[in-house]
């Protein structure tokens, strides 16, 4: 097998049990490896330390292994049945009320580069990098052998793997055909999932246990859902007994999404509408019609994706949530959160801390938010911890 020998020192992160190893860490490479190519890493003195995937780019190497083991058909299979045993024991699967949750979520399951979404009987996967993309028909067999609702598997990598790679990947179904039921079943609610052209794997598996809160929250007030996508907060909203929901999102595609989920679960509830319009541009509005809320959700795409773009993105989050606070009514909630791995949970609640004082309102943190148990965090691995959120009681 090619081998990675690290510069002195630099394998200290990987005895702590990280799974990267960034180029600027590399001695030598010994073979000429192809991106998605195993190879073993060593230190200093050659000893070895890890196998994984090469890939070309900042990170070099993503860890599968920290053992010297072969990697064959049975570490894939291996690796499924462990993932799947865990979120059995999580009590997510329920017949007849909940068939979608996160199967596989990249380093949390030891599986860097591989995101597994379950939605009834398919499994939608996404590849962010080579090794797991050329790995794709062996991992999608193993699935629908160990898990025992799945029929089919769709592949859906087109807009995920490196840019740089040397392949033309194209989505669509490994196995099985293209079914027509694409809807599944969230704690008892039913939403259509467009894993064919819909944003990641076609539904944000990760707010299901905020969506849950919201609910609890909902009874009696008025509430508006920013960047609604789905309209999964939505229609959580709704069978939490709102008096109103208002639906906000860019997309006019989103919107008519959200319009059909909130129809196949509350059919003619005049309690909803929903907008096809800019977020900030919805805000400003609100003030000249002097129209305030009980309960605001903001859920935003990643305002930064790359390290780069972070005092912009915290900025964007200061002025959002400052806009919430303008239009919120006394004794209203706030649902803020980042799903931008790069921003810290320290520099979330900074840039929300910054936008209450600007806002001269007395704000209270009523829950600190995070990612479900099936999108866990390797321990070995913090940045891992990609959504935050928070729950404010503004007076």
């Amino acid at each position: 097998m090619i081998t990675v020998q690290l510069k002195p020192k630099k394998e200290e992160s990987l005895q702590r049990f990280h799974p990267w190893v960034f180029s600027g860490a590399i001695q030598r490479i010994e073979g000429n490896p192809a991106e998605g190519d195993l190879v073993e890493v060593l230190d200093s003195n050659r000893n070895f330390l890890a196998v994984g995937h090469y890939q070309i780019g900042s990170i070099s190497v993503r860890v599968i292994s920290f053992d010297k083991i072969e990697i064959d058909s049975a570490f894939w299979t291996k690796k499924i049945q462990n993932a799947y045993t865990m979120r059995q024991s999580l009590g997510l699967i329920k017949h007849g009320f909940n068939n979608t949750y996160r199967l596989i979520h990249g380093e949390g399951d030891s599986l860097p580069g591989l995101i597994v979404d379950i939605y009834d009987d398919t499994a939608v996967m996404q590849a962010h990098s080579i090794g797991m993309h050329e790995t794709r028909q062996i991992l999608a067999k193993a699935i629908v052998a160990n898990v025992p609702e799945v029929k089919n598997v769709y592949y859906k990598s087109e807009t995920t793997l490196p840019f740089k790679a040397a392949i033309e990947p194209e989505d669509g179904y490994l196995i099985g055909n293209e079914t027509l039921n694409l809807t599944a079943l969230e704690n008892g609610l039913l939403f259509h999932v467009d894993w064919l052209k819909g944003q990641k794997t076609g539904f944000f598996v990760d707010q299901r246990e905020n969506r849950s809160l919201l609910e609890r929250y909902s009874a009696g007030k008025s509430v508006l859902n920013m960047f609604c996508y789905t309209g999964g907060f939505s229609v959580y909203a709704l069978r939490g007994g709102a008096k109103l929901v208002h639906s906000v999102d860019s997309s006019a595609k989103a919107i008519d999404l959200t319009d059909k989920n909130v129809a196949i679960n509350y059919p003619n509830d005049i309690r909803h509408k929903s907008f096809a319009e800019d977020a900030f541009k919805y805000l400003n509005n609100l003030q000249t019609l002097d129209q305030k809320y009980d309960l605001i959700i903001l859920d935003p795409p990643a305002f930064a994706k790359h390290r780069e773009a972070l005092r912009n993105a915290l900025k964007g989050y200061k002025r959002l949530n400052a806009k919430a606070f303008e239009q919120i009514k006394p004794g209203g909630i706030l649902f803020t959160f980042s799903c931008s791995q790069v921003v810290s949970k320290d520099q979330f609640r900074l840039a929300v801390f910054s936008a209450a004082a600007e806002s001269k309102r007395n704000v209270r943190i009523l829950h600190q938010l995070s990612q479900p148990a099936d999108h866990p965090i390797n321990i070995y691995h913090p940045e891992g911890e990609y959504l935050k959120g928070l729950v404010l009681w503004v007076e």
